[in-house]
């Protein structure tokens, strides 16, 4: 057994065709050892520089030539790895100046292409986008290792200067970009047909950075009274202090969308489709068209459909968001929000978010990207297990109105049915009764938690007007919020469990 030191940090031992090796000190040339730890600091940051050697040292010895000495096989290897390395540094370079945060270069074309030849839908896309081709993260593991890291260092200064020139790939510093967040822009980039995406912190920043980019102070935008909450407590609270206005309307009232672009020199409208909790589908294409003509930008939040479900810059929307809290991580088990849309649009959000903050903990990128590869199969089932929720509800005497997309009854089934694949795993009803007794269904049910968020394996529901809006009834009144509306978010449990479980709890008012 001979002993290969390389540094004095890394030792360990290698035998070469069951013979023993003479006792040789390898020393690698600087710019080797450079390389190295560059891959392990930048690139795989749970692995140590000495495993990297090591494993790469095996697999020079068992591909190498059995012939010569012990020294000449020795200085052979070195010779190899110096190659393979300088190599393999180069082939990430080319691969990965699409990284470059303040250069504008396009990522290789020929992965682009290979990668829309390879992975035609969405499935496919779920599991291997921004992971199986072009992957920034050297690494042999099929899982993109989590980097964790504040900072990346550099050479020399020259090197520095090269990277703010566009010259050298790397990264700056954490708040500007991490290789794991990296390859899950890129997956989210293949999912929502974008150029490009930028993911945050939460859903919340995500609309919170996209408004403060790209609405100029004294804008207007239009968005709908059915959305979620905070995000209306924002408009009406923060934007007037920019000097930006704000119409609202009701999300099928087009008229009233064309009467604010007629009169108002408006900069975005922002709407969900499907909106919280109602469920409400905008004519994307429609309102698309209507905005453009005006020169308005049209963002669509499109977390209760998800993009398996809808792709909303297919469409015609300039930019699409994300709560990826919801249905793109899939397991009530991360905060973390996305922008995605044409580049020039979506860099103005990124250079916002570099100055303020907000950033996705790389930890969190991995979890979402881990939960992404089912995102598919988790959505599938929550379409067929609330399409047959949403029936059975209907029918039900003890429930006075039932809001789903799926179902005729619901005033934009035609435009769902137009815009989307399958119709979301959210089912909003009324129960028949009042405040007390929808209270006393809620505490009834068994499986479903009793919580806020909705899009996770877990069946969650509430009662919108305690869980949302409890600290104001003129809120409630004005948004049409009944104290008997519930909205349940279907996970991916059996339905005959879930049914049964909501018919005892119905028995019992």
């Amino acid at each position: 057994m001979a002993t290969v030191s390389l540094t004095p940090q890394a030792v360990f031992s290698t035998e070469s065709g069951g013979a023993l090796a003479s006792a040789t000190i390898l020393r690698f040339p600087p710019n080797f050892v450079r390389q190295l730890s560059t891959k392990a600091r930048r690139n795989c940051s749970n692995i140590g520089v000495a495993q990297i050697v090591a494993a790469a040292w095996s697999d020079c010895l068992a591909a190498r030539p059995q012939s010569g000495g012990g020294g000449g096989r020795a200085r052979g290897v070195a010779s190899s790895h110096a190659a393979a390395a300088s190599a393999a540094a180069a082939a990430s370079a080319a691969a990965d100046v699409s990284a470059i945060p303040n250069a504008k270069v396009a990522q290789p074309s020929a992965v682009v292409l290979a990668e829309r030849n390879l992975l035609g839908s969405d499935a496919s896309l779920a599991v291997h986008a921004g992971e199986r081709l072009g992957r920034r993260i050297a690494t042999d593991a099929i899982t993109t290792p989590v980097v964790n890291t504040s900072a990346y260092w550099f050479n020399n200064s020259q090197e520095l200067i090269d990277f703010k020139e566009g010259r050298h790939a790397s990264f700056e510093y954490g708040r500007y970009g991490n290789p794991t967040t990296e390859a899950l822009e890129k997956k989210m980039s293949a999912l929502e047909k974008a150029e490009s995406t930028v993911f945050v912190a939460s859903g919340m920043y995500a609309a919170v950075a996209m408004l403060s980019a790209l609405v100029p102070a004294g804008g207007h935008i239009v968005t709908t009274t059915d959305c979620y909450r905070k995000t209306r407590i924002y408009m009406e609270n923060e934007l007037p202090k920019r000097g930006i206005s704000m119409t609202v309307i009701r999300p099928a009232d087009m008229d009233a969308l064309q009467n604010a672009l007629d009169n108002n020199n408006v900069s975005l409208f922002f709407t969900e489709t499907p909106t919280n909790p109602f469920l409400r589908c905008i004519d994307i294409e429609h309102v698309s068209n209507m905005c453009h003509s005006k020169g308005a930008l049209l963002c669509i939040d499109s977390t209760f459909a998800s993009p398996i479900n809808q792709k909303a810059l297919t469409l015609g929307a300039d930019l699409v968001i994300h709560s990826a809290t919801k249905y793109i991580a899939g397991h009530n088990d991360v905060i973390g929000g996305c922008v995605s849309g044409r580049d020039e649009l979506v860099s103005k959000v990124r250079i916002y978010h570099h100055v303020v903050g907000g950033v996705l903990n790389p930890n969190a990128a991995y979890l979402i990207l881990r939960g992404m590869k089912t995102l598919h199969l988790r959505v599938q089932c929550q379409n067929d297990t609330a399409l047959r929720m949403a029936q059975f509800l209907e029918e039900h005497p003890k429930i006075a109105r039932v809001y789903y997309p799926g179902l005729p009854s619901h005033p934009e089934h035609h435009i769902a049915k137009s815009q989307m694949t399958g119709f979301g795993g959210v089912v909003s009803f009324e129960v028949a009764g009042d405040f007390d007794a929808t209270r006393k269904f809620i505490d009834s049910v068994k499986i479903p938690y009793h919580a806020p968020s909705f899009g996770g394996c877990e069946s969650i529901i509430d009662q919108p007007a305690i869980m949302s809006y409890w600290d104001s009834k003129e809120q409630r009144d004005i948004y049409g919020i009944k104290d008997n509306l519930i909205r349940f978010s279907i996970g991916v449990e059996d339905f005959e469990d879930l049914k049964n479980d909501l018919v005892q709890a119905l028995e019992k008012i």
